[in-house]
């Protein structure tokens, strides 16, 4: 049986590479320039509006009312809350609301984001799904793997809310929705569609690492 774990392993160099990325481990070491930190919570704002148009596109590749509701659900804590708190967040790394308004998206943000959209429309629910798990599920992992590093700095590290945020019980919840949510589906699936969506988790894999490094490209 097909797991979130087979979409992990047959993609391992690209999911290490995303995971351990130069830019994460700067940040959990504390020595990231915080030029570049800014740039990525700018282009991350961007990347949530995208991310909130993906599932309202998952809203409308559900096929029964308990996908409805789960993709609803998930469009109205990006759109009411999680925007919210970024833009809050971004606040108090001296970047006003109204500078994110009309921000140009990097060519890395543009790539994976086009991506995620483009695999939504012309695929199903459970594509959209896997072209969105390095995001929601790599995140939870990062952070975690953080935590577990001797070079972890926590004492005036100004990254340190960013790794708590995304090792919090409450995320670390959403992360094991969503794990528990691909299992139950891979499983059923034929060997042929599971590596097609290995194919799928691996190019956005890629494409997140390229979002860590585009802030690295600053400096």
């Amino acid at each position: 049986m097909s797991s979130f774990e087979t979409l992990k392993s047959r993609n391992a160099g690209e999911w290490q590479a995303y995971r351990e990325h130069d830019f994460v481990c700067r940040l959990g070491a504390g020595t990231l320039p915080e030029e570049a930190f800014r740039h990525y919570l700018k282009q991350d704002y961007l990347f949530l509006v995208q991310f909130a148009r993906a599932w309202g596109l998952a809203v409308y590749k559900s096929r029964d009312l308990d996908e409805i509701r789960q993709g609803l659900d998930s469009l109205k804590a990006i759109v009411d809350v999680e925007i919210g708190l970024h833009v809050g967040y971004c606040a108090e790394w001296g970047i006003p609301e109204n500078a994110l308004a009309d921000l140009p998206p990097s060519p890395a943000t543009l790539a994976y984001t086009d991506y995620v959209l483009e695999t939504g429309l012309h695929g199903d629910l459970l594509d959209l799904h896997v072209a969105l798990a390095p995001c929601i599920i790599g995140y939870g992992e990062i952070a975690l793997w953080l935590k577990a590093q001797p070079f972890l700095k926590t004492d005036g590290n100004p990254y340190t809310a960013w790794i708590e945020m995304y090792a919090s019980p409450d995320y670390q919840a959403l992360v094991q929705s969503e794990i528990d949510w691909l299992d139950g589906r891979l499983a059923r699936l034929d060997d042929a569609a599971v590596a097609r969506l290995c194919a799928i988790f691996g190019i956005a894999t890629r494409l997140e690492a390229d979002f860590w490094q585009m802030g690295l490209d600053l400096i």
